[in-house]
């Protein structure tokens, strides 16, 4: 039995679709990062950096229970156990991984600044809201010409749009002032992504307590202030 430790964020629910999309079983311990539970005791023996999510797999490799965090790890995991979306080896595999590094290296950072200035910074900084918005797009742009002659970013549905969707999901994208109209690829491979029965209930996981921008101030000092 794998336990994911999460919160219904966009890294939540790179963690929650793999589970649902590789048919694993799994328990979910909510871990409510506006109240400050990422730092308490028992979850920083799991994770020291205090992020969801993170999975504990009892039947890991050897038979021998594992602790995973960072969603790109937990995806490349999890997809290597069950032998589903990630290509085994060979040049497939290289570039799926390639995708998959550059939602977790490139576009979750900067659409993560871009979200916090533009919902969440306590106060207007024009230049960091203009610099994460201009760099945002950029990215948009990227996806938007990879996606041109394929239905998902490697041809097939693999771990790759597993991470990048959740963070283009509307809720997600409202945050970040982004017209979806403006990106039709994108638009088209939005909604594949959603039409999967798999991708949505690892999306509604928790959804009912999923909370975008304006945070109270005990959530504000959970998500930004405290150090550890």
């Amino acid at each position: 039995m794998i336990t994911l430790y999460y919160w219904p964020t966009p890294n939540g629910h790179k963690a929650s679709i793999a589970l649902e999309e590789m048919g694993l079983a799994y328990t979910v311990k909510p871990v409510n990062i506006l109240r400050s539970e990422q730092f308490e005791p028992d979850f920083l023996a799991l994770n020291p950096n205090h992020k969801i999510p993170t999975i504990v797999d009892d039947d890991g490799p050897g038979g021998a229970p594992i602790t995973l965090f960072e969603s790109g790890a937990i995806l490349e995991y999890l997809a290597d156990k069950t032998g589903q979306f990630l290509p085994p080896s060979g040049a497939a595999r290289y570039e799926a991984l390639t995708w998959l590094y550059f939602q977790v290296a490139s576009m979750g950072p900067m659409l993560g600044q871009c979200g916090h200035f533009m919902g969440y910074a306590p106060e207007d900084v024009p230049y960091a809201r203009e610099r994460y918005h201009r760099e945002t797009k950029r990215l948009y742009g990227v996806l938007e010409q990879r996606l041109a002659d394929r239905e998902f970013l490697c041809g097939e549905f693999t771990v790759a749009d597993m991470a990048t969707y959740p963070w283009m999901m509307p809720k997600i994208r409202e945050l970040h002032r982004m017209d979806i109209d403006e990106w039709p690829n994108i638009k088209r491979w939005e909604a594949a992504c959603a039409a999967r029965p798999a991708t949505a209930r690892g999306t509604a996981v928790l959804e009912d307590v999923m909370k975008i921008g304006n945070p109270d101030e005990d959530a504000f000092r959970s998500l930004f202030e405290r150090e550890g």
